[in-house]
């Protein structure tokens, strides 16, 4: 199953299939679920159907909204991202496999969701309009793009620096938690940064995130953007927090 979905989707490596997997086993222990669900007050009520549009960016990003609708008693309709329906279909198939009442309480919505109550939808700031407007007459929770940022001090050690590294390549900066922003000291050296995250090089091994550091950097150079790059990442001054794919804005600020 793992190198099929890496055959759907190519940025799904073996390395971060089994990330997002051993990362699920460490959540859905006994105590974890116990510590999460004793936070919630449950009450008996009709059973409903909530429709699950789920993003494709990362392996099994889905699953925890799978897990949410199960976990609340009510039946789920998902449909699918066309770049991970591979995974999140396994994981399904497994839980049917444990319990039969699993089955009756999935379904799947391979076209157009209907016969549903309420609605959780991931998509990009575009695809949120399209969603606010087509499920406005329903429960719904909407999730658009998010960014994450980090704030350098000049104090990081290797350590450090080696976990920010992890926060910017992990899923290939894929997440809506990836650092695609860095905020540095007027007077901070780059080559500190690019030391510490250096272990990451051999992403640039991948073919497709190569392309896309080719692509962007060709870009820059025509439209004359001052880049700094280390061979695997490029470092461009910006205001922006989203960055392009294989790429990381910087903004300088007075301490």
């Amino acid at each position: 199953m793992i190198k099929e979905a890496e055959k759907l989707n190519p940025w799904f490596t073996e390395d971060q299939t089994h990330h997002a997997l051993s990362s699920w086993s460490k959540e859905l222990t006994h105590e974890q679920l116990s510590k999460w669900t004793d936070s919630y007050h449950y009450v008996d009520s009709d059973k409903k159907s909530v429709g699950v549009v789920m993003a494709g960016n990362i392996p099994l990003v889905g699953l925890h909204d799978l897990i949410s609708v199960l976990l609340s008693g009510h039946n789920i309709i998902i449909r699918p991202s066309s770049d991970d329906h591979v995974l999140i279909r396994m994981v399904a198939a497994i839980l049917s496999s444990l319990d039969n009442g699993y089955s009756e309480r999935i379904r799947w919505a391979d076209g157009k969701l209907k016969d549903f109550h309420a609605i959780i939808a991931t998509g990009s700031n575009n695809t949120s309009r399209y969603f606010e407007h087509y499920f406005s007459k329903v429960p719904n929770v909407i999730r658009k793009n998010r960014n994450g940022i980090a704030i350098l001090t000049g104090e990081e050690g290797e350590n450090e620096l080696s976990a920010l590294g992890k926060d910017i390549f992990q899923y290939f900066g894929l997440g809506c938690r990836n650092v695609s922003k860095i905020y540095i000291p007027e007077d901070y050296d780059i080559d500190k940064f690019f030391g510490g995250i250096y272990s990451f090089n051999k992403i640039i091994e991948h073919n497709k995130y190569a392309n896309n550091f080719d692509y962007y950097r060709s870009v820059f150079l025509l439209n004359a953007d001052k880049i700094l790059e280390n061979g695997f990442l490029l470092l461009k001054e910006s205001g922006d927090l989203a960055s392009p794919m294989a790429s990381l804005h910087y903004e300088r600020y007075q301490a």
